[in-house]
């Protein structure tokens, strides 16, 4: 691992410390040492986009000004790619690649760098969480699956990715939301804020309708929690039952109060027979003919 480490360069090294780094640092860092034979042109169509990369989502007027741009200007900095298997898999610059390949672009320059899974995986995060917006579910979805694979906990985590543990907790819990309000979060209908709320509930049809009366509504974030406080929170009605009448038992209570002189309830197989005190209760046991000369 040292060995690797080692070939990865100091930029690499730095990303996989467990000191929270600015991705675009790294990035320029990466190619302000590479020398100008580890820079070279390389075919967009052997390029594959980071197999764990979180955006699922681009904008497309975003991209079309992009490639704008590079038909003026060129790719002012290359790309970092992994060799793989059929030519190249992308470390850093999805949206130059894809940009470029809008321009016409046949090639692109690149670095190009060995990663493992686990790196390409954290990278792709990195990368997405301080250059670009992640809809919050994509980024859920990155770190739950970082989480998961290389088994940390969510403090370890947050202190990876200069996150704090509510934020980490936060965003995970937005995984347990039903899809069709994950849906109205990555189309950005309801904000992250309405999102939390509404994830700290456990009725996914109440969610739905809460998400929908959100929208409909521009129900606030506060007046959200209001709604879904405990106090505010419609409570099942509980259904009053009406005890059985069974003439036979109301007769024996009947005869009992008579015989110990306090009321008797006979129910679910039992006798209640209360009592106010110990000489109550004396008493109580005299009259049934109970002893207790045996203690």
């Amino acid at each position: 691992m040292e060995t690797k480490r080692k070939a990865l360069g100091k930029g690499l090294e730095q990303l996989f410390s467990n000191e929270v780094i600015d991705f675009d640092n790294f990035e320029k860092k990466i190619v302000n040492e590479a020398k100008d034979s580890d820079i070279v042109e390389i075919p967009l169509s052997e390029i594959r986009s980071n197999p764990y990369q979180p955006r699922q989502e681009f904008d497309e007027q975003s991209l079309n000004e992009f490639a704008q741009s590079i038909k003026e200007h060129g790719v002012i900095q290359p790309i970092i790619v992994k060799k793989s298997i059929k030519g190249y898999e992308l470390i850093a610059g999805e949206r130059r690649t894809r940009a470029s390949k809008i321009a016409g672009k046949e090639t692109i320059p690149a670095i190009i760098r060995d990663l493992s899974d686990q790196e390409m995986m954290e990278i792709a995060l990195i990368e997405n969480i301080q250059r670009e917006d992640l809809n919050p579910l994509e980024e859920a979805e990155a770190f739950a699956k970082i989480i998961n694979s290389s088994n940390i906990t969510q403090e370890e985590a947050a202190k990876k990715f200069g996150k704090s543990r509510s934020y980490i907790t936060n965003l995970l819990g937005l995984l347990r939301l039903p899809d069709k309000t994950k849906k109205y979060v990555q189309e950005n209908k309801i904000s992250m804020g309405h999102a939390r709320v509404l994830s700290k509930l456990s009725d996914t049809m109440q969610i739905d309708e809460l998400a929908t009366k959100i929208i409909n509504e521009g129900l606030s974030v506060r007046e959200t929690e209001k709604i879904t406080s405990f106090n505010n929170i419609p409570k099942t009605n509980k259904i009053k039952r009406t005890p059985t009448y069974n003439a036979k038992h109301n007769m024996y209570e009947n005869v009992l109060r008579e015989k110990i002189g306090t009321r008797v309830k006979i129910s679910d197989k039992k006798i209640e027979i209360p009592f106010d005190s110990d000489n109550d209760l004396d008493r109580i046991l005299e009259i049934l003919g109970i002893s207790m000369d045996g203690e």
